[in-house]
């Protein structure tokens, strides 16, 4: 019979089942999904009907594909645990809603980001990606403007980012770069729009104010009218003691 494995062979074959049970870990790939290596582990999950991220998505993906699925909404940490995440596809869907830290932990890593319909300015504060944002419906007003200026866009889509809807309509079909750099800035049109209404607002109030005070004083004089048509106590003394007399 063959010797007995010593205590340290033992230990190293633990350590090489550890490490054999870590990587199985590492590598699992989501039921619904494909896991390939280029140059780096890459997770497809397009096309999938998906609702939400996987939880379960290798901790080693650098390319997350999840394109053309029913994800509307991303929650805090969506994408946890991923910090060699590189490229993330979100695009031919509408994401309706980001939670503030969507992208925590990969937002200084991740280099594309392909593509978000809505854009929470506090979500995408230090995203270093290059983001896609071309062919959403985009309304061209304030909160869009300031969120750009926050974001490195891809320069092959600049001028795939197009207003949908805008305060003027001659902007819509426009890309929304060359109308920004033409000097537009929506942010006066908003306070502008602002202003109309507080205009309206005022002259609404001031015109009641005038007609109240108008009403008032007509009031009053038909008031001080009929006072004047009352005979004065002088003249209802004197007849009192005209008609006392004749007594």
């Amino acid at each position: 019979m063959g010797a007995a494995p010593s205590g340290s062979c033992l230990d190293f074959l633990r350590a090489l089942w550890l490490l054999s049970a870590m990587i199985g870990v590492a590598r699992a790939c989501p039921k619904t999904c494909h896991c390939a290596e280029r140059n780096g582990a890459v997770v497809q999950c397009t096309s999938r009907d998906l609702e939400d991220v996987p939880s379960n998505v290798p901790k080693d993906t650098a390319v997350l594909l999840l394109s053309s699925n029913r994800i509307t909404y991303l929650p805090k940490e969506a994408f946890t645990d991923l910090h060699r995440l590189r490229e993330l596809d979100l695009s031919h869907k509408l994401i309706e809603s980001l939670e503030v830290g969507a992208f925590q932990g990969i937002s200084q890593g991740l280099r594309t980001l392909d593509r978000l319909s809505s854009l929470p300015r506090e979500t995408l504060e230090r995203l270093q990606a290059r983001v896609r944002l071309s062919n959403n419906p985009w309304n061209c007003e304030c909160s869009l403007q300031e969120v750009l200026r926050e974001l490195r866009l891809h320069p092959e889509t600049i001028n795939e980012v197009s207003c949908h809807t805008s305060a003027r309509d001659r902007y819509i079909g426009q890309p929304v770069v060359q109308v920004l750099d033409s000097g537009i800035n929506f942010c006066n049109f908003h306070q502008k729009t602002t202003d109309v209404a507080m205009f309206g607002w005022f002259s609404v109030v001031t015109a009641y104010i005038i007609y109240y005070i108008r009403h008032n004083q007509e009031e009053a004089r038909r008031h001080m009218e009929y006072l004047k048509s009352l005979p004065s106590s002088s003249h209802v003394s004197k007849d009192y003691d005209t008609a006392s007399s004749g007594f």
